[in-house]
């Protein structure tokens, strides 16, 4: 069985909602946030780079989250949630697998120009990291409101593990300063298509953002 290293409010949340979708049994080992907010040392010990999330299977531990969510699919889920090299939308599920890094590096380099006093909404700003943050999170955003305009989900017209890939991102990310989604239309009518999946519920109820570490 399959064991997930869940770190509160975090994106070990994901793999709890994967194994939901797939009707998978797990085993949930939870670890709360120190009073800095920072996983505590016991969870940065369970693997070199010392990220959320990290699962174990036997003896393979495994970090990041497109690994994880792959693995599984493919060895325990008959590929469900992944799109195989013969199908005609294989690169763009190839794609937006990874968009959600693409994400979180705007995310951390948000809060490491903001640490440095630099106003990034400011379009006047004589700074090149400021541009190219301001030019990247644009493209980014709204090519994501582009693409959900045209498709129901990312990969194109089926759930796939890139859906659950990106929904932290453009959720539970925004309470602790990613970019909000407010004036993307079809980025909120999806989010709020997703948060109605069966699946997607019960994962939140037992590690969402809101969950409480059980007993």
């Amino acid at each position: 069985m399959i064991t997930i290293y869940h770190l509160a409010v975090s994106q070990s949340d994901r793999i709890v909602w994967l194994m939901e979708e797939l009707g998978l049994p797990y085993q949930l080992e939870w670890f709360d946030r120190g009073e800095d907010l920072l996983a505590p040392p016991e969870y940065l010990s369970l693997h070199p780079v010392a990220t959320s999330p990290v699962i174990k299977d036997g003896d393979l531990v495994l970090a990041e989250s497109p690994a994880i969510v792959e693995y599984i699919s493919q060895r325990y889920g008959n590929g469900q949630l992944s799109v195989t090299c013969e199908q005609a939308n294989y690169a763009d599920y190839l794609y937006w697998m990874q968009f959600n890094s693409n994400l979180q590096t705007l995310f951390f380099l948000k809060m490491g120009l903001e640490a440095d006093g630099n106003m990034i909404e400011d379009d006047g700003v004589d700074s090149l990291a400021v541009k190219v943050y301001q030019r990247r999170s644009e493209a980014y955003y709204q090519y994501l409101n582009q693409r959900l305009g045209q498709v129901d989900y990312l990969a194109g017209p089926d759930f796939t593990c890139a859906d659950i890939l990106i929904m932290f991102g453009l959720t539970t990310a925004t309470t602790f300063g990613a970019r909000r989604i407010d004036d993307l239309p079809n980025v909120v009518a999806y989010v709020e298509r997703i948060s109605q999946r069966p699946a997607y519920i019960k994962a939140m109820l037992v590690a969402g953002p809101d969950a409480k570490k059980p007993g």
